[in-house]
């Protein structure tokens, strides 16, 4: 089996740079790996911590369910109380996105409580966020437009007693 080589400290800004550089790309399963490697030489590296979180995200689409959890394990890492809530909001809305995607038969009830939990998480935000972040308002204000969009994002409908047949 092969050997992981470790980063050098003197290149975490670079490969923190990389990283971001291969989400542009489209390519997250290579931004989670240099975040991993640079968490290895940092692991309280907020913004490799970030990027982690992002690229696990990024995968959701075609990733195995377990990125879910994997992209939420991040979140405690996070210092500041607006970023966890934000980025907690933030894996919520994608994961709406994700299943408003795939169009299964719940996929919109399922889409639609996925989006309250990103709102609730924004909401929480707002309240903590520094003066110059506007970042969970416009959040918040994305997923209340795609809810309005897609008519099939919707609470479930209370279950109606069945009437017996006689």
């Amino acid at each position: 089996m092969f050997e992981l080589k470790p980063l050098s400290p003197d290149a975490v800004p670079a490969a923190l740079a990389k990283a971001e550089h291969y989400r542009l790309l489209n390519e997250p399963e290579e931004a989670e790996s240099i975040c991993i490697d640079i968490l290895e030489v940092d692991p309280e590296h907020q913004q490799a911590l970030i990027n982690l979180l992002l690229a696990r995200t990024d995968q959701f689409q075609e990733g195995s369910p377990s990125l879910l959890k994997q992209a939420r394990e991040v979140l405690p890492r996070l210092k500041r109380e607006y970023d966890r809530a934000y980025y907690g909001g933030l894996i919520c809305e994608r994961q709406a996105k994700t299943l408003l995607r795939r169009r299964g038969t719940r996929s919109g009830f399922v889409a639609y409580e996925w989006f309250q939990y990103a709102l609730e998480q924004y909401e929480l935000a707002i309240a903590s966020r520094p003066t110059d972040a506007g970042d969970a308002t416009l959040r918040w204000n994305a997923c209340v437009r795609m809810i309005e969009r897609h008519p099939h994002c919707a609470p479930e409908p209370e279950e109606r007693a069945e009437l017996g047949l006689e």
